[in-house]
């Protein structure tokens, strides 16, 4: 008999780097920084980067630049080929026993059930409810919790939603694991925290809460530059980091020295790019709320809190389920696509809408044409 391969299922959301859409809603980054916006028109020293092996860590300077982020030691920092290469990573390192169990939230990004199911463990997930915000509480995540517990895994600011989890929430869920799951980690993906919006404040990491949390991100979000596959995790545990630097050294042995080079380059220019970038984010979003209280007898939303992305709901009482598949068909043929709420673990009537990488001009237009498919399949 033929042995099945499917140790990593499928889901659509992999269309997005295979198919190009006129009006892309369905993306849930910023505007493409450039290579020019690093380089200012000239190599100069990247013209003598040595194309060597690096550290398995990660670029000293690099790291210590990401730590000054976040208040903790360079040492406590490990560079990632991308923030799904930290995931992966920890999934690999601690859910290696039969019957080792991971919590996580719904919605979510798909990929990182999959690095859970692919690691062999046993997924408990945490419905989050549009109609309560896509708020976390504590005390429903806390009986999701067992003696078999080995990764309690969040997303701050959660993707497809942009809702942040409160810092007071994430204290109490560090104290219940404690209590049922002592030798558990908190896994945050922390990808979105810095894209607010305009001049809102960043809520600080709460990685500084206990060496039980580990905290992952990239620059692929917040920072437009998803083509330098850069990510890190923090990891004030010392056993913990030593296994995720040898599975990086085990598996890719470190980053491209580029990739690196080019990271150390963006976060020098941080604050630049996040207030141009946070500006444009916060024009979007204000242009999408006025967008959804014009259509509001068609749909309804949970506002973000940070990133460049929201959930919308088709009404069920203008959209039954046969009109909601006419809606996505329709989409397509108005050339705008939309990130289905089944991508996430969630009902198809609701979607993600990322409405940070167009333009201006361009979101006007892709609102206008979702409008007029609104109009024609309710």
């Amino acid at each position: 008999m033929t042995r099945s391969l499917t140790k990593f299922p499928h889901n659509d959301i992999i269309t997005l780097t295979a198919q190009a859409a006129d009006y892309d809603l369905a993306e849930s980054v910023g505007p493409d920084l450039r290579l020019r916006d690093l380089l200012g028109g000239e190599l100069d020293d990247l013209a003598d980067l040595p194309l060597a092996y690096g550290s398995a860590a990660g670029r000293l300077d690099l790291r210590q630049a990401i730590a000054t982020q976040h208040d903790v030691e360079a040492d406590a920092v490990v560079t990632t080929v991308g923030g799904m290469h930290a995931q992966f990573l920890i999934a690999s390192i601690l859910l290696c026993e039969p019957g080792d169990e991971v919590v996580l939230t719904s919605p979510h990004f798909p990929n990182t059930r999959a690095v859970f199911t692919a690691a062999g463990a046993q997924v408990r997930t945490l419905g989050l409810s549009f109609d309560h915000g896509y708020r976390l509480g504590a005390a429903a995540l806390a009986a999701k919790l067992s003696s078999r517990t080995r990764l309690v895994c969040l997303a701050s600011p959660q993707n497809p939603s942009g809702i942040t989890a409160r810092t007071a929430t994430i204290s109490t869920i560090l104290r219940e694991m404690q209590d049922i799951c002592p030798e558990a980690f908190l896994l945050l993906d922390e990808t979105y925290r810095e894209a607010v919006y305009g001049t809102n404040a960043i809520v600080p990491s709460p990685v500084y809460l206990s060496p039980r949390i580990v905290s992952c991100a990239s620059l692929s979000k917040c920072h437009g530059a998803p083509g330098l596959r850069l990510g890190w995790a923090i990891i004030r545990d010392a056993a913990l980091r030593e296994q995720l630097i040898l599975g990086k050294f085990n598996s890719v042995i470190c980053c491209s020295a580029i990739d690196e080079a080019l990271a150390l380059r963006v976060l020098n220019r941080r604050d630049v790019i996040l207030a141009e970038r946070r500006q444009h984010l916060a024009q979007n979003l204000a242009c999408v709320a006025e967008w959804v209280a014009a259509e509001r007898d068609a749909i309804e939303w949970v506002p973000p809190d940070a990133g460049a992305l929201c959930c919308v709901r088709l009404r069920a009482s203008a959209f039954d389920d046969a009109a909601v598949s006419r809606f996505y068909a329709d989409l397509g043929r108005e050339g705008v696509r939309v990130a289905p709420g089944d991508w996430f673990g969630e009902a198809p009537r609701v979607f993600r809408l990322g409405f940070g990488l167009l333009t201006m001009p361009d979101l006007l237009v892709a609102l206008e044409r979702l409008s007029n498919v609104l109009r024609r399949t309710a």
